[in-house]
């Protein structure tokens, strides 16, 4: 199970998804910037939304492994289950299966200023 550094982590969205990674962005006011990400590399299987608030991951049931494994033909590296707000009347369940994840603590502006380019939180400073 993950477990996320102490932080204002409720409102959280998929920052970003290319091939060969998938972004969770999470913070306290999305409008600005954030200040955690996780990294999901190789994405096998993802069921989430692209907005959520308030998750709670926790440990994936035996038939969500089941179908992740049957999707995927193999038990992957990592499995993200959670439940969260999706904003309708009930609770939505998350599940992500992926070859890697990757925790990032770090301010990262979500609008270019100037110059600038919106980052991640690889390249924002720490």
């Amino acid at each position: 199970m993950i477990e996320l550094p102490e932080g204002s982590w409720w409102d959280w969205d998929v920052y970003s998804w290319r091939p060969g990674e998938l972004i969770l962005a999470a913070g306290h006011d999305l409008c600005y910037h954030h200040g955690l990400e996780l990294v999901l590399t190789d994405p096998l299987y993802v069921r989430c939304p692209g907005f959520f608030q308030d998750p709670v991951f926790r440990e994936p049931g035996a038939e969500e492994r089941r179908l992740v494994e049957r999707q995927c033909g193999e038990a992957p590296g990592v499995l993200l289950a959670f439940e969260a707000d999706g904003g309708g009347a009930e609770p939505v369940a998350g599940l992500i299966a992926a070859g890697g994840l990757e925790v990032r603590v770090g301010w990262v502006r979500r609008y270019p200023v100037g110059g600038e380019s919106a980052g991640s939180a690889a390249s924002a400073p720490r």
